[in-house]
């Protein structure tokens, strides 16, 4: 049996230590993004915090993060999507992490060049803590136009008041990227990725489709509004009975307005001259005397 002095047993149990520490963790290692959308690769990391030296222990920074695209190891001079010591990084690829737990990246106005393997690496102020996970993160692209429209109601003949959510949907996220609805072939002024119909009308009823950069793919008939006995009953009744009020009410206002003129109308009063008012009067004191 071999013989092992202090020094070597502690060297190696810092070897082991730093080897376990030292890891990159890719909770998704492959995912899809529609192109044009913006896609986030989480990570996160566990650097390395000391090595041995000659049985002494010399604590490790990182001072370097950096993701590649299909590469390995993305070591010495491979070309970067990001890398933390220089400024000319595409600024499509932003990096959510930092120096110390968390190395996410992401992936803004995605194009079909990025159907790849990404994969992140930390380098320390000495190589023994540098470390790439080989595993990386896979992305795939896929265009704009591989989407559907999901109904909440699976129910083809809905009912007035009901309410029905329609989710524009894709294999692929679509985070950030505007959604447009449509009714009919008009634009309506939502433009999140879900549609609420609450609650339902016999207007509702057309074919709805959702846009991703106005490219017009998913469609969806929504099915006419049904409405039962009682309801239309109920709006004929309605109906009847506001014609009625409208009516009473012209006949009423008519009759009014005619009585309000005629009271205003000045009377004609015929005015006798002065002269023959005059001779009146002298013939009637005449033949109060002659009696």
């Amino acid at each position: 049996m071999a013989v092992w002095d202090k020094n070597t047993l502690w060297g190696l149990l810092f070897l082991l230590a730093g080897a376990v520490g030292q890891t990159v963790i890719y909770p998704l290692t492959s995912t899809c993004a529609v192109r044009g959308s913006t896609v986030t690769l989480p990570c996160t990391f566990t650097p390395r915090k000391s090595f041995d030296d000659g049985g002494k222990e010399v604590p490790l920074k990182i001072v370097r993060v950096r993701w590649c695209k299909n590469h390995l190891l993305c070591h010495g001079s491979v070309p970067s999507v990001f890398d933390s010591n220089s400024a000319n990084s595409d600024p499509r690829y932003q990096y959510l992490g930092d120096m110390k737990t968390n190395c996410t990246l992401q992936i803004r106005d995605v194009q079909q060049g990025d159907s790849a393997t990404f994969r992140f690496r930390m380098e320390a102020d000495h190589s023994k803590g540098h470390f790439t996970n080989t595993t990386g993160v896979t992305v795939r692209v896929e265009d704009s136009t591989k989407k559907r429209i999901i109904s909440s109601s699976d129910d083809k003949k809905l009912s007035r008041g009901e309410t029905v959510t329609l989710l524009c949907a894709s294999v692929c996220t679509f985070h950030q990227l505007e959604v447009t609805w449509f009714k009919d072939g008009h634009t309506l002024s939502e433009t999140g990725p879900s549609l609420h119909l609450c609650p339902l009308t016999a207007e509702d009823s057309g074919n709805y489709t959702c846009a991703l950069k106005k490219n017009m793919e998913a469609v969806y008939q929504c099915p006419k509004v049904k409405m039962d006995k009682v309801t239309v009953i109920h709006v004929v009744v309605f109906s009847v009975h506001t014609l009625l009020i409208i009516t009473v009410s012209s006949v009423i206002l008519k009759r009014t307005c005619c009585l309000q003129v005629s009271s205003r109308e000045p009377r004609h009063v015929e005015a006798q001259p002065p002269h023959v008012t005059e001779e009146l009067r002298t013939n009637e004191e005449e033949r109060g005397q002659a009696v």
